[in-house]
């Protein structure tokens, strides 16, 4: 007799359509799915100024919508962001919020929506649980195959000059997510390989997790990393075929639901670092990390890594240390391939900076107690010296 199924929950936004072409009938499906008609999008100026806005734009007025855009998002954005929408959001009178872009525009579009209902000032709400009350409606429609954010209920802002925090509460899952690959066919071949890959650390790091992992997370992981390592180098060499965007938009967004139920771990957890004192994008510092990581993580994830090496490869006789390794060499090869940076000194981190990232990495514990195997100080800088 086994012991059966260890409880587990699994949380997700309320629904999601998956449409090419969606966004240009945007006001028709928000009309369907909402009353409030004072609406906010939250994005970044070079999607607004470039017209990529435009056909939602005008399906929203088309369809009764007053519209309001905030496009001062920018990437890792401050607390002054969050304030500076808010401010904009109250002064339209703004009843119902959409994040249109990437992963910074849909996590301050979470919070803003939060905080049009809420009392609570900002310097309360970091850390897990502690957002109190409602929010306004949100939907979220995603640029980018990438972050997840669009499903996750986690919002990520700069709190100094290198520092970042957390905020994680259920009220930050949108109602609504439209998935719209057509939106996604602009994004240049080096940012589709640096926004794919951190896409597939979400999935690998949900799938070894140490505590949250469940079955659903799991389904969803490997799915996730199916679609995406047999169509990134596709979507990076023809950016405009269908078929590869569509697959690593829906692989991203898989991949987000299943880490926003089982947490990511060391990869991020040093990745954050190199973000917060170089200004790199997220997706690349993933990238950077992710080689060295799996490979010190393979001493206790090696059953989990010759099971996601039959979802990327296929199935094989090899034996489990040889299938971990197999698929460690499918991901570095993957990486090489997709035009990504490949080491530190690549994008001008400074070897004498290394002890200095160590350091910081171990301020992660929220993601550090997640990886498979322990990391201390001495360890993330060996990972770190790796890299470079």
């Amino acid at each position: 007799m086994t012991d059966g199924i260890k409880p587990f929950s699994f949380d997700t936004p309320g629904a999601m359509l998956v449409e090419w072409g969606g966004a240009q009938r945007l006001g028709e499906l928000l009309q369907g799915w909402f009353t409030e008609r004072n609406l906010l999008i939250v994005t970044d100026k070079f999607l607004h100024e470039n017209g990529l806005l435009d056909p939602a734009k005008a399906s929203l007025a088309a369809h009764g919508f007053s519209v309001t855009v905030f496009d001062d998002v920018v990437a890792d954005p401050p607390e002054a962001i969050v304030t500076a929408c808010v401010d904009q959001a109250r002064a339209a009178g703004a009843d119902i919020v959409l994040g249109l872009g990437g992963g910074s525009s849909m996590d301050i579009a979470k919070l803003v929506a939060v905080m049009l209902v809420s009392e609570q000032p900002l310097a309360e709400l970091y850390g897990i649980g502690n957002v109190q009350g409602g929010r306004t409606p949100l939907v979220q429609v995603p640029t980018t195959a990438g972050t997840g954010s669009e499903v996750t209920n986690i919002t990520i802002l700069t709190t100094g000059e290198t520092t970042k925090m957390g905020i994680v509460s259920h009220q930050l899952y949108a109602d609504r997510v439209l998935l719209d690959a057509e939106l996604t066919t602009g994004l240049p071949a080096v940012q589709t390989a640096a926004t794919g890959i951190d896409a597939m650390v979400h999935a690998i790091e949900a799938f070894t997790g140490q505590h949250k992992k469940n079955l659903l997370s799991d389904v969803f992981a490997r799915e996730a990393l199916r679609l995406m390592s047999a169509n990134l180098i596709t979507a990076c060499q023809d950016g405009g075929n269908r078929a590869a965007r569509e697959a690593m938009l829906l692989g991203a967004t898989l991949a987000g639901q299943a880490f926003s139920n089982s947490p990511v771990g060391a990869v991020h957890a040093l990745a954050y670092p190199l973000g917060g004192h170089y200004h790199l994008p997220h997706g690349l510092t993933n990238a950077l990390m992710l080689g060295p990581v799996l490979r010190y993580n393979m001493t206790a994830a090696a059953d989990l890594y010759a099971q996601l090496a039959d979802v990327v490869i296929g199935p094989s006789d090899e034996g489990t240390q040889a299938r971990s390794a197999s698929f460690v060499n499918f991901m570095q090869d993957l990486m090489d391939r997709s035009g990504a940076p490949l080491r530190l000194r690549d994008v001008d981190v400074p070897e004498a900076d290394l002890p200095m990232l160590a350091r910081d990495a171990m301020l992660q514990t929220r993601l550090l107690i997640n990886n498979p195997v322990e990391v201390t100080e001495a360890d993330a800088l060996a990972l770190y010296r790796e890299a470079f």
